[in-house]
């Protein structure tokens, strides 16, 4: 291929062996309603009502005795039935023989996408669960398998995503004996990275401890949870009383009521109209729990200056917005340096805040007070500074917008231009690879980055303006962006997703490509090729500590191991030829493409 000049060197992919996934299946879920979260809408039997099911119950199994193999209601039937009450039909894994008793004869109305590492599958339910703003399930493989996933668990847990992750374990039989497959303490293993693990202890509890799960996972503040399940559970049948018990269960729901003290939303708006320059630091939860809109509009009738506070997943604001000024750095130091202007910073859906490296400097900037808006308990009390109030997010917000009188103050001054487009080629600088394509892809672009040291380039470069558009790993555990991308391009289907990688972290779970080859999720991978771990060379220069080995990366060829998977990847030469490898990408709607274009190092 030639494009516009530039020799294009492109590895042929091998042709994927599985069918595409129907339009149908590529299609979001409906969104979890942002102002009282509520698993399902439905009405709780109880009393006389519940006589009655228990009656009509009893008089079905009567009727069909001559066929009680096609009657009775197994453990393994009910949690299949409780999850698609709770539409859980979109399961993300990686299974082995303690997971076969739940998955044989696996229901047409489910789907199962299969990650060939546990990594992935985590990856992906994560950015799926966080994009459609449901729940998502994760199936994995006892002992072995939960610890490969532990990475992924941990980023997961610090973007408070709502994971339902199971894993089978070995008959309880054969737990004693430490037989293969024994998972011996269970609910251990994946902490402290889930809100909360259990194992039932009995078989017929099995659904009560799924639904107890679900509930938990899903109430603000949000976070995966796990279930345990021994594997000779599953064929045991309930009998009359436990299937109803069952069924009321699976239909019963859990609502969260919000709301916001309109006094309470009147005194901060009053420090605002009398601070001289105030911000706010906007976070993840803004986007997750639907403030957006409450947040421009407050941030708009204020005149406040925005920064997106470090390290909290997705940015919280327009990036092309006036008022927007980018992400704070994460150190002390750093923050009270660029905040020195301003009397009053507002934080809304973030941590105060997620430092590294240690920078020495004040926390606030002298004479700066701040108030923190968060709906997570721990959040508030490990802050080391501020006054915290614990809230419904989009409650606060929407209070204070109306409670806030429009500032007659002058605009922040914007923030420095992207940096003009200029013919180059490789190696690139970070700039010039990403304004390239920032430019190529369209506005509706929904971005994935784990890039390191390129992440402060992508920021200057790509700037999305809608809501749900540029996701990050609020943990920073390497090894996330490859497969988030794969998972947000199957909650997304309507929008093209476009990863912006490393060659370093790509590499933590490069297995992803095969799965988004396999099933044909039309995804577009960037990746800025510098042979290094440079952000890890950045920090040896902050810290000081020369000399450090392995942190070289030579002989990786990503366009050959991407084609070896089934990508379609390109080595891109030149800015022009990644501006139409990135156009092409996006355009293909039937495969994943990859461009790889290497980079200068860091400067150490």
């Amino acid at each position: 291929m030639t494009l516009n000049g530039c020799i294009s060197v492109a590895a042929k992919p091998s042709a994927p062996s599985r069918p595409p996934l129907s339009n149908s299946a590529l299609t979001s879920q409906n969104a979890v309603n942002t102002d009282e979260v509520s698993v399902r809408n439905s009405t709780t039997r109880a009393g006389g009502a519940l006589t009655q099911v228990r009656t009509s119950l009893r008089k079905h199994h009567r009727a069909d005795s001559t066929t009680p193999e096609a009657t009775m209601t197994t453990v393994r039937n009910a949690i299949l039935d409780l999850l698609r009450s709770h539409n859980l039909t979109t399961w993300f894994g990686n299974p082995g023989s303690s997971e076969l008793a739940l998955l044989q004869d696996f229901p047409d109305d489910f789907r199962y996408l299969l990650g060939l590492q546990e990594m992935v599958p985590v990856g992906m339910a994560d950015a799926y669960a966080q994009i459609t703003r449901r729940p998502a399930l994760v199936n994995l493989h006892t002992a072995p398998g939960m610890g490969n996933a532990q990475g992924q668990l941990y980023n997961a847990f610090v973007n408070k995503t709502p994971l339902i992750v199971t894993a089978g374990n070995q008959r309880r039989t054969m737990q004693n004996q430490y037989c293969l497959l024994t998972n011996a303490e269970p609910t251990t293993v994946p902490k402290p990275f889930v809100k909360w693990a259990g194992e039932p202890a009995v078989a017929s509890e099995a659904p009560a401890v799924l639904a107890r799960a679900i509930h938990i996972a899903t109430s603000p503040p949000m976070g995966p949870v796990f279930v345990s399940l021994p594997m000779d559970d599953m064929p045991v049948e309930l009998h009359d009383d436990q299937a109803v018990d069952v069924a009321v269960l699976r239909d019963r729901s859990v609502t969260h009521a919000a709301g916001f003290p309109p006094n309470l939303a009147q005194q901060i708006c009053a420090r605002l109209a009398a601070a001289t320059s105030p911000a706010l630091i906007v976070g993840g939860d803004v986007e997750r729990y639907g403030a957006w809109d409450a947040v421009i509009g407050l941030a708009e009738r204020t005149q406040s200056a925005v920064w997106t506070a470090p390290l909290t997943g997705w940015s919280g604001f327009p990036e092309d917005h006036a008022l927007y000024q980018g992400i704070l750095p994460p150190g002390a130091g750093w923050i009270s340096h660029l905040l020195a202007d301003h009397d009053l910073l507002l934080v809304i859906g973030a941590p105060v805040f997620r430092y590294y490296p240690l920078v020495p400097g004040r926390y606030l900037p002298d004479g700066a007070s701040l108030i923190h808006i968060t709906n997570d308990p721990d959040e508030a009390a490990r802050a080391p500074v501020g006054d915290a109030i614990v809230a419904d997010v989009a409650s606060a917000a929407r209070a204070l917008l109306a409670a806030a009188k429009a500032s007659q103050r002058s605009a922040p001054p914007p923030r420095a231009q992207i940096p003009q487009l200029e013919a180059a080629e490789v190696p690139l600088k970070p700039e010039a690879l990403w304004t390239a394509v920032g430019q190529a892809a369209p506005p509706e672009t929904l971005w994935v980055s784990e890039a390191g040291s390129n992440e402060v380039a992508i920021t200057r470069s790509i700037r999305p303006g809608r809501p749900l558009s540029h996701l990050s790993a609020a943990g920073g555990g390497l090894g996330w962006g490859l497969p988030a991308s794969v998972g947000a391009q199957l909650a997304a289907a309507d929008r093209p997703v476009v990863a912006l990688m490393g060659d370093g972290s790509m590499h933590y779970a490069i297995t992803a490509l095969w799965t988004a080859a396999q099933y044909q999720i039309p995804v577009t991978i960037v990746v800025a090729s510098n042979a290094e771990y440079g952000v890890v060379k950045e920090f040896g220069v902050w810290e000081k500590t020369p000399n450090v080995p392995g942190l070289d990366l030579p002989g990786l060829n990503v366009v050959a191991t991407a084609a070896s998977y089934g990508v379609d990847a390109h080595e891109a030469r030149c800015t022009d030829e990644v501006v139409e490898l990135v156009k092409s990408g996006i355009a293909d709607r039937g495969r994943p493409t990859l461009i790889n274009a290497r980079t200068t190092p860091v400067e150490t």
